[in-house]
């Protein structure tokens, strides 16, 4: 394992995470395009989820290109990236079994989105926030939950509409445990800390 984590730090791989992540990002905002042009201006930050959270992501990878640390957009980072990566799985895994099947934009969304929950838990280590800047990405995360599926802003799934309720609720329970996840990686005393120099 000693191998592992100079790989992750290796300026390559960086910037190969980087590229993919740009990549991803842009394709997250324009696979959205719709929605966000009904959306009202006042919640236009908050539905784009997914590509919202690469976009924190490819900030803090520019960070590390730089050497530097931009904690609260790591905290923003982690929490997002488990969140939306584990609950586009889940949606989509939900759709083939709704509908008995799944398109190939649907196994490539599972497969982009489980990779989103795994890069941010493994660059947990390198991260350097606080318990405030966590506290303000549980906020973001959870008054997100709110504009979702309190104003109905929550990404469309039209076969899924009928499971809007147990939807909302494991969104809900999804962010706390996003939440606490990010607390034990990053903030918690004797957590793993490395350094990517």
């Amino acid at each position: 394992m000693k191998w592992f984590y100079p790989l992750l730090a290796h300026r390559s791989v960086l910037w190969l995470l980087l590229i993919v992540n740009v990549i991803g990002t842009i394709y997250g905002y324009i696979w959205y395009r719709y929605q966000l042009a009904e959306t009202p201006p006042i919640f236009l930050p908050f539905v784009p989820d997914s590509p919202t959270a690469s976009l924190f992501f490819v900030l803090v990878l520019i960070a590390f290109l730089l050497g530097r640390h931009f904690p609260l957009l790591e905290a923003l980072a982690i929490v997002t990236l488990v969140k939306y990566g584990v609950w586009a799985v889940v949606m989509n895994l939900l759709v083939w079994k709704v509908t008995g099947t799944l398109d190939v934009a649907g196994w490539m969304l599972i497969i982009s989105h489980g990779a989103m929950a795994v890069e941010g838990i493994l660059y947990a280590p390198f991260y350097r926030f606080r318990l405030p800047h966590l506290a303000f990405a549980a906020v973001w995360t959870l008054h997100n939950d709110i504009i979702d599926y309190v104003f109905g802003m929550m990404p469309r799934y039209s076969v899924l509409n009928q499971y809007m309720p147990p939807i909302g609720y494991f969104t809900f329970w999804l962010s706390i445990i996003s939440i606490a996840i990010s607390y034990m990686l990053c903030v918690r005393k004797g957590r793993l800390f490395l350094s990517l120099n």
